[in-house]
């Protein structure tokens, strides 16, 4: 049977399944929280009744306060229980696909997704206690989650671009599937929570993911050869995790001083740009929930969908930018874009001001990619699978903690104002934005770059000296 190196339609599975259930196990913890407290059915905005009550001087509207921070605490212990393994196996499985594959990456996180859609179908039929979920958490973890996917994915994708003036774009296109897939997920999450409920909505993520192994195992070609002697003599534990520790070792030991630190500076500035947007953003489906806005489930599936005009903006900003500008404005242009949003998000108490919140953001996502491609050149082609290693660890530390403060912040915060976490992670920026600043205003920008890229490896000596 003839293999394919098309990875595309397995991100977009994958994200689809994943995006599809993401907003739904939000609702469904808040659900379950609300009905605990009220100790009555929920009963959903749209309905004959409602659950979102306005009025300060109520003893609903104290207990409807009580039910976001019982959320939002409950969502940050539920990260921080899939944080620790899917880190560990984020950084052993990435960076040894330099020597045993991409495929791992891809099929193992797959396995995970498709284990936990299944467990939230049974918790969810017969309404089990929310507490299993940490245990789904855990073992989905173990299976090393979106970190290693989205490791072993971009990995994939640096392997099959063999052209460096291309590759922020081809990153860009696979973050462009990101975005729009997930919007549109979000925008069907509604209407299939509406339509077919908790259960059967899992259901259908489970069979996605089944899909997807079938493909990455059977129709999807490995971009990394794999000797022989490999397949014969397999190596141990102990032996493994030395060859992974020391590939990404060897990434900052034997690199020139210049490129060691131009690397360290490139990945502060992703995790910390990263931190600001995951924590900000992770906060609108709670925020949306609550008063004054009130969303239902089907307005909360338009604005995760309008994620994906964003997505798409950032790509064309990538695009297009790419052609005049270098990387570093472009990062730039993104996080100012980003802070527009935040600022903006954090005074939106209506519906038309909340969905307009993504006008200012349009380019909020172009610095992700762009970031992504700038170590991806930076390094040799046989460590790529060490550098988007380090990515995937700091994308699982980064947004574990991330996760973690906006949640408690949130829910220390949200009784006198909702809207101070989003001014917070817009404040944060400043320290990305005074990183790249230091860059411009030092050698270290742009150009070095084209110096440190592989085909002027030779080049690096002559640096140094």
């Amino acid at each position: 049977m003839r293999k394919v190196l098309c990875v595309e339609p397995v991100i977009f599975v994958y994200m689809f399944a994943s995006s599809l259930t993401s907003p739904l196990v939000q609702q469904f913890i808040y659900r379950r929280l609300w009905e605990g407290e009220y100790n009555s059915t929920f009963v959903s905005p749209g309905s004959n009744g409602t659950y979102c009550e306005q009025n300060k001087s109520s003893p609903a509207y104290v207990k409807q306060k009580e039910v976001q921070e019982k959320a939002s605490v409950f969502n940050m212990q539920l990260d921080l229980t899939g944080a620790v393994p899917s880190l560990i196996v984020a950084f052993v499985i990435v960076a040894n696909g330099d020597r045993q594959g991409r495929k791992r990456s891809l099929v193992l996180p797959s396995m995970g997704a498709l284990i936990a859609d299944i467990c939230l179908t049974v918790i969810s039929y017969f309404s089990l206690s929310l507490s299993i979920l940490f245990a789904v958490a855990f073992i989905s973890g173990l299976f090393g989650s979106m970190a290693t996917f989205l490791g072993g994915g971009f990995a994939f994708i640096a392997d099959v671009c063999h052209d460096e003036k291309q590759k922020t774009t081809r990153i860009a296109v696979v973050d462009l599937i990101f975005g729009v897939v997930s919007g549109l997920a979000g925008l069907l999450s509604g209407y299939f929570l509406r339509g077919i409920g908790f259960t059967w909505t899992f259901v259908t993520a489970s069979l996605l993911h089944v899909v997807n192994i079938i493909y990455i195992i059977f129709f999807l070609e490995d971009t990394v050869g794999i000797s022989e002697f490999q397949h014969q003599s397999p190596v141990s534990c102990k032996e493994l995790l030395r060859d992974t520790f020391s590939g990404v070792y060897m990434l900052f030991k034997t690199a020139p001083y210049k490129k060691r630190i131009l690397i360290i500076v490139l990945l502060f500035t992703f995790m910390t740009y990263l931190f600001t947007m995951v924590g900000g953003s992770s906060l609108f489906t709670l925020y949306e929930l609550d008063e004054p806005l009130c969303w239902n489930e089907v307005y909360i599936g338009y604005g995760a969908a309008a994620f994906t005009s964003v997505s798409l903006t950032s790509f064309l900003g990538v695009y297009l930018f790419s052609k005049c500008l270098k990387d570093i404005y472009i990062v730039f242009i993104g996080i100012f874009s980003y802070i527009g949003g935040m600022v903006m998000a954090a005074f939106a108490k209506t519906t038309l001001l909340m969905f307009l919140v993504r006008v200012p953001s349009l380019l909020c996502f172009m610095p992700i990619p762009v970031l992504r491609s700038m170590l991806s050149k930076v390094v040799l082609t046989g460590e790529q699978g060490a550098v988007f290693a380090c990515i995937a660890c700091l994308e699982v530390v980064t947004g574990t903690i991330s996760l973690s403060v906006f949640n408690i912040l949130y829910a220390a915060t949200v009784a006198w104002f909702s809207g101070f976490s989003f001014l917070l992670s817009a404040g944060l920026c400043l320290i990305p934005l005074t990183v790249l600043c230091w860059l411009l205003c030092t050698s270290w920008n742009g150009e070095d770059l084209a110096l440190l890229a592989p085909e002027e490896v030779s080049s690096i000596e002559s640096i140094d000296s």
